[in-house]
């Protein structure tokens, strides 16, 4: 894993598959995403790496319940108590109480899909609290829930605006240099409506599930991909 940090109050957790993000405040941390199976002892360790103290993690926010963003959160439940936080149309996918539904492939995206499928599942594990749009956490001097349903029904951005920062899970990723539309979706009409949601926010730092972080233009980055997007693609 490889911690890197974006801000001295985020950094970015990569790992072999997907990526996490920590946010530090003065007297909590909150985790947004915990990567795949089988790394949560290395989070715990870019906690101490970072000068902080495990028990410091007061909340797990999800993105989504694909593996590789809910992976490891039951590993990090064996030497934490934070709270686990997903929007309500995942959380009995988080919970193993429904299977996770697979998305709709364009034929171009097979192939990739080959390679990761092993790294979609999860352990079961109970959420805490159940989130739905415009719900305000308390961190970051007041991060916002954003729902954005098109790679799943429950996914969620996590927007930041004291501090210009747009955390998109799978909806947004980057590749090469380009942002592009997170593949793999459920429902590609819908995902496609919520970045055009997502380009309406302000923001500089783009942080996505996957692929390298926008660090400045953040909007002008979606807005420019929001024009060029259609679900045909």
């Amino acid at each position: 894993m490889e911690l890197v940090e974006l801000t001295p109050r985020l950094h970015l957790l990569l790992f072999a598959v997907g990526q996490a993000y920590l946010w530090q405040d003065r007297d909590q941390l909150t985790l947004i995403d915990t990567g795949p199976i089988g790394v949560g002892d290395a989070i715990r360790l870019a906690i101490q790496d970072l000068g902080r103290r495990p028990e410091e993690l007061t909340r797990i926010v999800l993105t989504h319940a694909h593996g590789d963003h809910a992976g490891s959160a039951a590993e990090i439940r064996t030497w934490s108590d934070a709270d686990l936080l997903a929007h309500h149309a995942d959380a009995p996918l988080v919970e193993g109480l429904l299977p996770v539904p697979p998305p709709v492939l364009r034929d171009w995206e097979r192939p990739l899909y080959a390679q990761v499928d092993g790294h979609l599942a999860a352990p079961p594990i109970q959420v805490d609290r159940e989130l739905g749009d415009g719900d305000v956490l308390d961190f970051g001097g007041g991060a916002q829930v954003v729902w954005i349903p098109g790679h799943t029904a429950g996914s969620i951005a996590v927007h930041l605006p004291q501090h210009g920062v747009l955390l998109t899970g799978d909806a947004v990723a980057e590749h090469g240099g380009d942002v592009i539309l997170g593949v793999f979706n459920q429902d590609l009409t819908a995902a496609a409506h919520s970045l055009s949601r997502l380009a309406g926010l302000d923001t500089e730092l783009l942080g996505f599930g996957h692929g390298d972080p926008v660090l400045t233009h953040g909007t002008k980055r979606l807005r420019e991909l929001a024009l060029v997007s259609h679900p045909e693609q």
